[in-house]
């Protein structure tokens, strides 16, 4: 990368105003990365006649040869606009479910979303999810429909059918934002006389907005542009009688029906230069057509190209792509100035009032310094990461000290608070790391140095004791694993060495050792997210130290579906106490309250606070609210004794069993789900020495047990939500495989103006293993799935009998840990 471009951009971002910071985000092969190629050529970063082929963003070897992005990728480019400089920080991110953690970590670091939407298969699962995302984080978004030469190629579509077709997207689109409305982002719709709505194809490099469509007509005829601009899109009609539009589509003068009137300005002249270059009407097209768009070819052009590549070469002329979409992004998508004014009350922990909060709301480079590092990635050699966020306020120099706060930091409680020298501050060029001396708030940035310090995200702030970002709220989880067994145990610490190095570099990836048995389990959002984490665990390890892998395994929850039909009674090892409980379900409001974000249960949120929300809308009564002893998850314990003597002296014990038992709960040693456990008596010793942690904590953990399996227990699975995109053909073979599969089918839509219809299903994660390729199979790769997380629910049987549904995964589960047997009854297990 020129040395004289990094300075330059690293001047520019010094004037907040015309900074911005954008996020590229659909479904899967909707044609991001392509059409980001568009915007490198604009800025003069690679060769225009690369872009739409060469997909510079994805850079991994991985990304190349599967041609889909799996890591976000971070640039910054310099534009000239209506005679003023401008710097847009883009990250672009991938558009497969699996990998939705990098989209979240992508949106939390940038003010504006480019939505890209197939022309094609229109609004999809992913970009449903991805725009719910990003209007969680007060994103304003543009939207970009991509692919409109396949719509025209393939469909056949004639100019009232592509109107018609583009309209249904944007309609989609809007209909989808408006079920995720925020008051304080205001609207977000998008309406193509706005200029917020592209429409193109990036891999042949043209796009056009209707501003720029209206401008040139009005030079061209004198009218004002903004009469121009309204008879572009809607009902108007044009009629050659009257040469003016109208409202109706029949001529009230000559009876004849009339043609919209973009597709007699746009449309028409667009398909008729398709229909030229593939029939190969050369001297009209050069002589009729090109004249009349002011598109001049070379005599090389006019000798050289044909078909496609004709028609590509002459829209890149006349609508180029970089041109619409610099336009559409710098006058619709906020300065971080004027969007840190209303996402700093999301954004930011602490007191609304302090220093920090102010900074952060002025977008201050002089305030105190807020970084959020959003991911970490990894240095060329692969030993040191480099920390990828954004300057929130104050400036970020080298050598400046400050604090770093994980995730799980909690300010007043979380005493791990390191203080560390940022080494190297860089700027994210892609596949190139940039030196710079400094970056100002409201941009994105790279760090060095913190690496040990930061696990995957957090935030880094110059003042000590203060509070720190909101963590990421991700769309995923991790409910897929595989154990890994290193051959060798000798090599075992660097083994787990390498593991930390990948779940540094992966959001959304889990890693969990076990020492001792020399086993360590990973878990990812699905089949390709753990195929890939492999893959580059492998290029980590090299050949000098080899790993075996298990088939895909599960995550299940524990829950229980009634109260305890009386009290169970668990005693000390030394029989000199003896502790009473009951276990009940929590209800489904609350559960979905607490997952959904809507209802703090963490640990800095005050017991008397938490016990008054649960009174006042979740019906508890005051009295069993007031003795909630604490909340973790969606479980919590309750203590309901009557006179009890040294109650309290074993509070601590009990509650650290009970966290004990939500993370490895009674029938295969899974977590805890939705389940109340209820302290209803205790018979503690007299003398402290014989009811100490020793003691109560083993009986306490034994008691839980007894009392979940006193209320029919129940496992539970993930289950994914699987969209199919599919022809109608084929459609009658999918729902018989995915009834083998214990799935079910949800709904069937067809999507208007194309011989495609959406089939989407229900299928539990454990039977999605192989799903892509029995599907291919049954269809004749004619059908196109992706699955996303959707839910958890109940294995059908009763989980402690080994002869039912449940019953043989929990003893499956309890093997391959290693596990003894599951007691089949609460008798076998109290003794």
């Amino acid at each position: 990368m020129r040395a004289g471009y990094v300075n330059k951009i690293s001047e520019l971002v010094n004037n907040q105003q015309n900074v911005r910071n954008l996020s590229v985000i659909a479904h899967v092969d909707h044609g991001k990365t392509t059409l980001v190629d568009s915007l490198l050529a604009k800025a003069g970063i690679m060769k225009e006649e690369d872009a739409g082929k060469r997909r510079m963003m994805d850079h991994n070897k991985e990304e190349m040869e599967r041609q889909i992005t799996i890591q976000s990728t971070g640039i910054s480019m310099h534009y000239a606009h209506n005679g003023k400089e401008y710097v847009i920080n883009l990250v672009d991110s991938p558009g497969h479910v699996d990998f939705s953690s990098e989209v979240t970590a992508a949106l939390r670091i940038t003010d504006g979303a480019l939505i890209v939407v197939d022309c094609i298969e229109g609004v999809c699962v992913q970009t449903e999810v991805v725009t719910r995302q990003a209007l969680s984080e007060r994103i304003r978004p543009v939207l970009h429909v991509n692919k409109v030469d396949r719509g025209i190629n393939e469909l056949q579509l004639d100019a009232e059918s592509l109107y018609q077709k583009l309209n249904e997207i944007v309609l989609s689109v809007n209909t989808l934002m408006s079920r995720y409305e925020d008051e304080t982002l205001g609207d977000v719709s998008v309406d193509p006389r706005k200029g917020n709505v592209s429409f193109g194809s990036g891999k042949q490099g043209w796009v056009f907005t209707l501003p720029m469509v209206a401008k040139r007509i009005a030079e061209k005829s004198g009218k004002p542009m903004a009469t121009v601009l309204k008879y572009l899109w809607g009902d108007y009609f044009f009629d050659p009688a009257q040469k003016r539009c109208i409202r109706t589509s029949v001529s009230p003068q000559t009876g004849e029906k009339l043609t919209r009137y973009i597709c007699h300005v746009l449309f028409k002249p667009l398909l008729s230069i398709f229909e030229a270059a593939k029939e190969n009407k050369h001297e009209y097209l050069f002589n009729t057509v090109l004249p009349g768009i002011h598109v001049n070819l070379t005599a090389h052009e006019k000798a050289t190209l044909s078909g496609n590549d004709l028609a590509s070469r002459i829209l890149q002329l006349w609508l180029p792509a970089g041109d619409a979409l610099v336009e559409m992004i710098i006058d619709h998508l906020p300065s971080p100035s004027e969007a840190q004014k209303y996402r700093a009350e999301t954004l930011y922990t602490g007191p609304g009032d302090d220093e920090v909060a102010q900074a952060i709301r002025e977008c201050d480079p002089n305030g105190p310094l807020t970084i959020f590092i959003s991911k970490m990635v990894p240095s060329s050699d692969g030993d040191r990461f480099f920390a990828f966020g954004r300057v929130f306020s104050g400036t970020a120099r080298a050598h400046s000290e400050v604090y770093v706060m994980n995730p799980d930091y909690v300010p007043g409680f979380s005493k791990d608070l390191p203080r560390r020298k940022i080494q190297r501050v860089v700027m994210m060029m892609g596949r190139f790391i940039e030196n710079v001396e400094e970056v100002p708030c409201g941009t994105t940035l790279g760090i060095a140095g913190i690496d040990k310090f930061l696990s995957k995200s957090g935030t880094l702030s110059s003042v000590e004791n203060g509070y720190p970002l909101a963590p990421m709220k991700f769309s995923v989880a991790p409910v897929v694993r595989r154990a890994l067994t290193v051959s060798n145990p000798a090599h075992l610490p660097e083994f787990v060495k390498a593991l930390t190095k990948l779940s540094k570099a992966e959001s959304c990836l889990q890693v969990i050792t076990k020492d001792t048995t020399g086993e360590c389990i990973v878990a990812g959002a699905g089949e390709l997210h753990i195929e890939v984490a492999l893959n580059n665990l492998r290029q980590i390890l090299g050949d000098k130290i080899e790993f075996t892998e298990s088939e895909p395994l599960v995550e299940f929850q524990e829950t229980v579906t009634s109260v305890s039909s009386q009290p169970v009674m668990s005693k000390s090892p030394n029989r000199h106490n003896r502790l009473w409980m009951t276990a009940e379900p929590i209800s489904e409001e609350l559960c979905q309250a607490i997952e959904d974000g809507e209802m703090n249960t963490g640990e800095t949120i005050k017991l008397r606070d938490l016990a008054s929300v649960l009174v006042s809308k979740f019906e508890w009564s005051k009295q069993e609210a007031s003795k909630l002893w604490c909340f973790r998850g969606t479980n919590c314990l309750v203590e309901s004794c009557q006179g009890v003597q040294y109650l309290q002296e074993i509070k601590e014990h009990v509650i650290a069993a009970f966290n004990w038992m939500v993370s490895e709960s009674v029938l295969a040693g899974e977590p805890m789900h939705g389940v109340r456990i209820n302290l209803v008596d205790a018979m503690l010793h007299a003398d402290a020495i014989h009811r100490g942690g020793g003691q109560i904590i083993p009986s306490a953990r034994k008691c839980i047990s007894l009392a979940m399996l006193s209320a029919k227990p129940a496992l539970l699975e993930p289950v994914f939500l699987a969209e199919i995109v599919t022809d109608r053909e084929a459609a009658s073979k999918i729902h018989p495989l995915i009834m083998r599969l214990r799935g079910y089918v949800t709904d069937e839509q067809p999507k208007e103006g194309s011989p495609l219809l959406t089939v989407k299903a229900h299928i539990p994660v454990l039977e999605s293993f192989g799903f892509s390729a029995s599907l291919r199979g049954a269809t004749g790769g004619r059908a196109f799935p992706q699955l996303l997380f959707s839910h958890w629910q109940p294995v059908s049987g009763d989980p402690t009998n080994p002869a039912s549904n449940s019953g043989q995964l929990v003893k499956k589960t309890r093997e391959r840990r290693r596990m003894v047997p599951l007691a089949s009854t609460i008798e076998d297990l109290s003794s």
